[in-house]
């Protein structure tokens, strides 16, 4: 047995506890996500593709009520239209906000392409909307006391983002942390809008935001919800006015969710929503491992192994840009789709550094499937996330092993 297995079977002994924790969490999922299809008594007939305006489309209708409940929210927009998770996010703040309105980021700067719907050219504070961010803790969580101080100029929303984007300081939140803010607001602001960026985070716990009171919760379909199956698309779960306001925006004032065909077969769709809470699961076992595996090996990791998770996203501090580099293409070597391409950091929409990415993946951008990513700035920090299969991980993660004690070996 060479030396990597063993350190790789080491791991998996020290994680165990947390893998059984994964599934226990996993089965109650799967168990609710099944619940719904059962009782919206889903067929055959519910993956046929819409056309034209879409009018009376079963299969996007039942889907939404679907996700309603799942997610625990009263309606749903769940559309191929909808690009991406920044795309869902940009419906709402739009279609809610207007000029004098406040808006508060709770977590200090949203992901980066977010941050340039909201502070943009063409942004929200171009259209007269106050915008503030509360700076993170100094233990990476929700400063309490300067939400309270936020809260007292009554915002009209509060942005909630759930992942920790590409920030070294702030973690992930758990949806006990979530909820522990949202009562927050409540009690302070109970007309404040409570906006949860979800991307990353869905099925992680067997809670989600809606359920804890959040009024509108958006995210992407090539994230955790699709289950590495669909092929695009974003949703919008929440409270019913506020749902078919963003709808009026997104489509057209007065048609709103009456239109909007589906396109193409639904059956990826869901079929992907009904395999998610496995996937979500392989997923943090694979996360898990490297922490334990890189942690051992003297690197900074975030989260550590045993701690509590909000997202599938794990960090690894790198010592430079050389190794950065080296880490996000050995991901993309090791990649069912595009193993032969070499990744290098360039200029990606919406982002303010440049980007390496390893995204070897079959839906272009998909990061519920294994991926990497980096923006170029230090520290030196790899973004490691996703994994439809643990195994596939777990050979990512001895190769990565062997790269980095290859660079030891030549210091």
């Amino acid at each position: 047995m060479s030396n990597i297995e063993s350190l790789i079977q080491e791991a998996e002994k020290k994680v165990k506890s947390v893998f059984e924790r994964i599934e226990a969490v996993s089965y109650r999922n799967q168990k609710r996500v099944l619940e719904a299809f059962r009782e919206h008594r889903v067929s055959p007939q519910h993956f046929a593709a819409g056309t034209g305006y879409g009018y009376n489309d079963l299969g996007r209708d039942t889907l939404e009520s679907m996700y309603a409940a799942i997610f625990g929210g009263e309606d749903a927009l769940v559309r191929s239209q909808l690009i991406s998770g920044t795309h869902a996010l940009s419906c709402c703040l739009f279609a809610l906000l207007g000029p004098n309105d406040l808006l508060v980021s709770i977590m200090g700067s949203p992901y980066d392409t977010l941050c340039r719907v909201i502070t943009g050219k063409n942004g929200l504070t171009a259209k007269g909307v106050r915008y503030i961010e509360i700076p993170v803790a100094g233990d990476g969580s929700c400063d309490m006391a300067s939400l309270a101080s936020a809260l007292a100029g009554k915002p009209k929303m509060v942005l909630l983002q759930r992942s920790r984007g590409y920030s070294s300081r702030r973690k992930s939140l758990s949806t006990a942390e979530i909820a522990e803010i949202i009562t927050a607001v409540k009690e302070t602001s109970p007309q404040t809008i409570i906006l949860v960026d979800n991307c990353y985070g869905e099925f992680v716990e067997d809670r989600e935001p809606g359920h804890l009171g959040a009024e509108l919760t958006a995210g992407s379909l090539i994230k955790n919800p699709g289950g590495g199956l669909a092929a695009g698309g974003g949703y919008i779960v929440g409270r019913k006015d506020l749902v078919e306001l963003v709808a009026d925006h997104m489509i057209a004032p007065g048609l709103g969710k009456e239109i909007g065909p589906s396109l193409y077969d639904l059956r990826t769709i869901y079929q992907g929503l009904f395999m998610a809470p496995h996937v979500v699961g392989e997923s943090l076992k694979g996360a898990v491992l490297a922490s334990a595996v890189f942690g051992s090996l003297g690197l900074k990791v975030s989260p550590e192994w045993d701690e509590e998770r909000g997202d599938i996203v794990q960090m690894v501090e790198l010592p430079s840009r050389e190794h950065l580099e080296a880490f996000v293409r050995r991901v993309q070597a090791f990649s069912p789709v595009d193993s032969h391409v070499v990744p290098e950091f360039g200029y990606m929409p919406g982002y303010g550094d440049e980007i390496i990415m390893a995204a070897g993946t079959f839906v272009q951008g998909s990061s519920i499937e294994l991926s990497c990513d980096a923006p170029l700035r230090q520290p030196f920090n790899a973004f490691l996330q996703g994994g439809l299969t643990y195994q596939h991980t777990r050979y990512v993660i001895s190769e990565l092993v062997s790269l980095l004690t290859t660079f030891r070996g030549d210091r």
